[in-house]
């Protein structure tokens, strides 16, 4: 597996998110489903080592999470993206490829390539801080793709964006490498479930399901429509949410 979680303990303020909790990240794209609350950017956001489990270890590959060669091959796009201010589209993702070890050349032309990607290339020298949300979403994004990461964890990527963007960001997810990985959270239960691969749902820091897509969807009852398999099959696995 290429990402694994084991024996993990969290709490804010001694309020426990995960207990002895175990997550393997599968292979080819995942979705991150459950309810507000359910600790789906607290995974993120650890797997993306930007928290640190109070117990526990996450490794990528054998590479522990505290490991510099780790958060070269994980990518992570947290759910608020900040405009930086001052700084273009391209200086700000070109920013975040140098953060990651790229060296300034690569990671100025890379940033370039990126913004291309996410349909961008237009206001790569744009300051960030005039963007739209959804443009910014999608620097967002450019910053999670720009240093050719094995294992892309992306937290509601789609927020805000309208349905041209959203039909962009698929097609950038349909582009990627056979090898990379990708956990993504949403809340589009019905828009993105069917098209990924395999389906976490997490509920009250516990895993409810966590496997292929076929198998999700099994989980609806034999009469549901086509078009509600998703959304019946998420609310059998978290309690009716």
């Amino acid at each position: 597996m290429p990402l694994e979680i084991s024996h993990c303990w969290f709490a804010y303020r001694r309020k426990s998110v995960f207990s002895d909790f175990h997550y393997s990240l599968r292979a080819g794209s995942t979705v991150l489903l459950g309810p507000n609350g359910a600790g789906k950017s607290t995974l993120l956001s650890l797997a993306a080592s930007v928290r640190r489990p109070h117990q526990g270890t996450i490794t990528y590959r054998g590479m522990p999470a505290t490991s510099r060669d780790y958060r070269r091959k994980v990518a992570w796009m947290p759910q608020h993206i900040t405009a930086m201010s001052g700084l273009t589209a391209r200086e700000q993702v070109a920013f975040v490829g140098w953060t990651k070890g790229m060296n300034r050349s690569d990671a100025w032309s890379r940033a370039a390539a990126a913004l291309q990607q996410v349909d961008l290339a237009d206001k790569q020298d744009v300051k960030t801080t005039t963007l739209s949300g959804g443009q910014l979403r999608r620097v967002g994004v450019a910053q999670a793709l720009v240093h050719d990461a094995d294992v892309l964890l992306l937290d509601e990527p789609t927020a805000g964006m309208d349905p041209r963007q959203r039909r962009v960001f698929r097609d950038v997810l349909a582009r990627l490498p056979a090898h990379v990985a990708v956990l993504l959270s949403t809340h589009d239960v019905a828009d993105l479930a069917e098209e990924s691969d395999n389906v976490t749902v997490l509920d009250g820091g516990k895993l409810t399901y966590n496997g292929d897509t076929g198998g999700f969807l099994a989980h609806a009852p034999h009469d549901t429509a086509p078009a509600r398999r998703a959304e019946a099959a998420y609310s059998m696995l978290s309690g009716g949410e």
